[in-house]
């Protein structure tokens, strides 16, 4: 794959193998304007580990032609007939403008399982629209919160949420577990919490790798912060504090009124939310608390097995392997909406970070939605099922 194109925006994928490779990496990256995919920043690469950056043009290659991977993925190419079917297709990429009609329509059609609500509005105003899905009942039932779409870039998340709420409607007195987990829990399913940024990774190819919110900040002309470094827990210890960085911390925690809408509304339904899952991409792993520190959580065992369990689950559909453990143990990161969770008393927090390792990165392909989120959806029902017993 590695060959130079002038003509098209690249990825490297590259792998230092000694530390005078990892500090020669650090340095070159350090000083370039580059894209990192992962880790989040040039002083987190760390030998044997893949390093993925995305580069303007000019320079060598992973996937090879970007442009070419970015026009597949996206309403860009004019074959695409979705808006004017009535069919509703899961197996597609769809705008933030598609989603919210989406949310709307399934309330309409499914009134006895579905209500849709806003918990506030994003920093350029647009409503943060939340599904409640379950059946409804006079009690007050145990609840569970899905969110998807916190980094704009990563697509595959909403693709996600909208099919969680699909399979769970269609299975819905066909499958019993479906079925006893509708009639006994309520899920809060938010398949765009950065609705803002989704919606700009929309507009232009250049956009398609935006991660942040699109807040404004008055010292620089850098836009955003990392709506995962932004919750009010040891809050910027583990991030950037620099605006023009993808891992922002923000200038104050719940700066963002997007992380402070949903922070509110969790910590007014916090005795009955039971778990919290995150929904991003990508590496394959289901991480959870502490991200912040090396410690083990005060209910790791019954966490660790919730993931096992969730993790075995998912492998049984296509033989997908994840990993799991504690975030730290990945990246160190300050600020997380499951440390967050965690700390206000939701027992079950996790983020997932869903297909692939690298190949495709940001850029999944529609072809790949329906085998990813199928066995998400195992795991999901795995972690809801626990949450039950």
């Amino acid at each position: 794959y590695l060959y130079n194109n002038r003509y098209a925006d690249q990825v490297f994928k590259i792998t230092p193998s000694n530390d005078e490779e990892v500090r020669t990496l650090r340095e070159i990256l350090g000083h370039m304007k580059v894209d990192f995919w992962q880790p989040n920043s040039a002083s987190l690469i760390c030998h044997n580990a893949t390093v993925d950056v995305h580069v303007k043009r000019n320079d060598t290659v992973f996937i090879s032609n970007l442009q070419k991977e970015i026009e597949k993925q996206t309403g860009y190419r004019s074959s695409r007939k979705r808006r004017s079917e009535a069919q509703y297709d899961y197996e597609v990429y769809h705008s933030l403008e598609e989603i919210q009609s989406w949310m709307f329509m399934m309330n309409t059609t499914h009134p006895n399982l579905v209500d849709v609500f806003s918990v506030g509005k994003s920093y350029e105003g647009r409503p943060l629209y939340v599904l409640q899905l379950g059946k409804k009942r006079r009690l007050q039932k145990k609840a569970v919160w899905i969110d998807c779409g916190v980094h704009a870039r990563e697509w595959i998340g909403p693709a996600f949420c909208q099919w969680f709420v699909k399979e769970a409607i269609n299975s819905y007195q066909y499958d019993s577990v479906m079925t006893r987990l509708l009639n006994q829990l309520n899920f809060y399913i938010m398949p765009v919490f950065n609705v803002d940024g989704y919606r700009f990774s929309w507009i232009t190819l250049q956009d398609r790798f935006w991660r942040k919110t699109r807040s404004k900040n008055h010292k620089f002309h850098c836009r955003g912060v990392d709506a995962n470094r932004n919750w009010k827990v040891k809050w910027c210890e583990g991030a950037s504090s620099h605006p023009c960085d993808d891992t922002y911390c923000g200038p104050f925690p719940e700066s963002e009124p997007e992380v402070k809408a949903v922070a509110k509304f969790l910590r007014k339904h916090k005795k009955r939310v039971e778990a919290y899952i995150s929904i991003h991409a990508y590496a394959q792993m289901l991480l959870y608390p502490y991200s912040y520190k090396y410690a083990t959580i005060p209910n790791f065992n019954c966490v660790e097995s919730a993931a096992h369990n969730a993790v075995t689950a998912l492998y049984s559909a296509y033989g997908v392997k994840y990993r799991y453990g504690p975030a730290s143990t990945t990246l160190v990161s300050s600020g997380s909406s499951i440390d967050w969770a965690y700390r206000n008393g939701i027992p079950y927090a996790f983020a997932f970070e869903l297909r692939d390792t690298g190949y495709f990165g940001f850029l999944l392909p529609e072809s790949l939605i329906k085998p990813t989120c199928t066995e998400t959806m195992r795991a999901v029902k795995a972690i809801a099922s626990g949450v039950l017993k």
